[in-house]
């Protein structure tokens, strides 16, 4: 039986309640500021051989983490989308963990943990190909949610990743109708 790990956060900062509104707007400065400081934790702690990011948001912070760490890069893709307007109650997964991953140790990395839903997804899916070790890691995490090995942050606030605040409709830049009263232009 694998001996458990110890939760480890890189930064503690007061972020905003979700019970009183509280939205944590994420720039790209300090979005890179969380995944360089996850990685230099994650090069302390482990010696991964290989990064898997899951797509679709995770790969932003695994492709930075990969980069900084010097490892390979792999992605797996989950989903809770069914279309441009549904949305699945679970997530499931759309393309299979990498075969490369077998007898490897992995960093299997998201953009934030809820649930734990999707993560335990990516981590039955990438255990079934063999790896020797498999940790997880998460730019954030909600309070009170499932726990990755590793996180930059945790928040009970809603978060507004720096990719998603905007989005193009009719040839123009807009808040993202996700966000609509939460943010300001």
């Amino acid at each position: 039986m694998p001996e458990a790990r110890k939760v480890n956060t890189v930064i503690d900062i007061d972020s905003p309640s979700t019970e009183d509104g509280g939205v944590l707007e994420l720039s790209w400065e300090l979005f890179g500021e969380l995944c360089r400081a996850l990685a230099v934790r994650v090069a302390r702690e482990y010696d991964p051989e290989v990064i898997v990011g899951i797509a679709a948001a995770g790969v932003i912070p695994g492709a930075v983490i990969s980069a900084m760490l010097q490892k390979e890069f792999y992605t797996i893709k989950i989903t809770r989308r069914e279309s441009d307007d549904g949305v699945r109650r679970r997530p499931e997964v759309l393309s299979a963990a990498p075969p490369q991953l077998a007898g490897r140790r992995v960093l299997l990395v998201d953009e934030v943990c809820d649930s734990g839903d999707t993560m335990r997804l990516a981590l039955a899916a990438v255990r079934d190909v063999g790896p020797s070790d498999v940790r997880t890691a998460t730019s954030l995490v909600h309070e009170g949610g499932y726990q990755p090995d590793y996180y930059a942050l945790s928040t009970d606030g809603t978060v507004v990743f720096p990719w998603d605040r905007e989005v193009i409709e009719s040839g123009r830049l807009v808040i993202n109708p996700e966000y609509e009263g939460l943010i300001e232009d």
